[in-house]
């Protein structure tokens, strides 16, 4: 019988925590007992698990004396202050935000790329940006036939990447307008409904923003290859929920579409969507709740002859957090890696 675990899920009310007790249902992770943590704000809610109402229960300074292994959605500021504390206590720790990804020493994770290295973890696991994630399992199976030389992305990202809030706000602002009514934005700097923006973070002096870095940044981790070119430009769009990705490749030969399309139709975690007589390709509004990530529309680049170009679409609250978080612990279950070094 495979041994069974203590879990927390840290941030357990927001968008991708109730994601994550969901998956943790569905997937029947081998639970030993299931803790609901989060802020003080959220203190006296419950969340039903396998039908049962599980209390959520306040962040302190006990709250990882029982647990073994922690899934964490609950922002960077968050994951600096307590991860350590977790992993001291003995718990294992798979983090959600941006607060390790490029920490050396740290695994960033994507378990149809690189499972391997979240075995080589001292406490905690990193989970990449959502962008990433999406990026890189439809990249890899095509870097493995031939390396890519040169990534081009840009991307067209949902409400979702901010959160419930964020969804919740692009839904009045869309009523707001429809009534004739001033949007407010309150979440985002700008109205998202019926519009679109670059986006919403912070811009460094060569003029990327922090979510371009970390698809450039990350990528390079989490396909070992330090000098990958990669450029790309993110977009906010009045999408409710997953993330789209317009991508062109450059390799150092020609690579037939054929081939490509081969390797990504038997790829873990992709779907090939493609009717070209009917113009259908991945949509963000199919790809909501899907585990896998939609690609099509690969093409021969008419102004390059060693260019791919390629179009997915994928659910950012799912695999690009939540189930890839759960797919790093069954990953460390199947290896019975959930130990922390203090529990060594």
């Amino acid at each position: 019988m495979p041994e069974a675990y203590r879990v927390a899920i840290l941030g357990a009310t927001g968008a991708v925590g109730t994601e994550l007790l969901k998956l943790l249902e569905t997937r029947d992770f081998p639970l030993k007992s299931l803790k609901l943590l989060a802020s003080a704000r959220s203190a006296g809610k419950t969340l039903i698990f396998k039908g049962e109402a599980v209390p959520v229960e306040v962040l302190e300074d006990s709250a990882f004396a029982d647990v073994d292994l922690v899934l964490a959605s609950a922002g960077a500021a968050i994951s600096r202050e307590w991860a350590p504390k977790a992993v001291r206590a003995g718990a294992v720790v798979v983090d959600n935000s941006s607060a390790f990804r490029m920490t050396d020493g740290v695994p960033l994770v994507v378990p149809e790329v690189n499972p391997e290295a979240a075995l080589s973890h001292q406490g905690v696991i990193a989970n990449p940006n959502c962008t990433t994630i999406l990026m890189s399992v439809a990249l890899w199976p095509l870097h493995q036939v031939q390396p890519i030389q040169r990534v081009v992305v840009s991307t067209y990202q949902s409400a979702s990447g901010a959160g419930a809030r964020a969804m919740e706000e692009v839904k009045q602002q869309a009523q707001a307008i429809l009534s004739e009514r001033t949007p407010k934005a309150e979440i985002f700097p700008y109205p998202l409904a019926f519009n679109l923006f670059a986006h919403n973070s912070p811009l460094n002096e060569q003029g990327y923003c922090q979510e371009e870095m970390k698809m450039i940044n990350e990528t390079r981790k989490i396909f070992g290859e330090s000098a990958l070119r990669i450029t790309a430009t993110c977009i906010r769009v009045p999408v409710l929920r997953a993330h789209s990705e317009a991508i062109n490749l450059e390799f150092a030969s020609p690579f037939a579409v054929e081939t490509a399309r081969e390797q990504l139709a038997q790829a873990p975690g992709v779907r090939l969507v493609e009717d070209w007589q009917a113009n259908y390709f991945p949509m963000p509004m199919e790809a909501s709740g899907q585990d896998d990530v939609l690609v099509g529309r690969l093409r021969q680049d008419l102004s390059h002859p060693c260019g791919l170009e390629l179009w997915l679409s994928g659910d950012q609250i799912r695999k690009g957090a939540a189930l890839n978080a759960v797919q790093i612990a069954e990953l460390l279950a199947a290896k019975n890696a959930v130990k922390s070094p203090a529990a060594v």
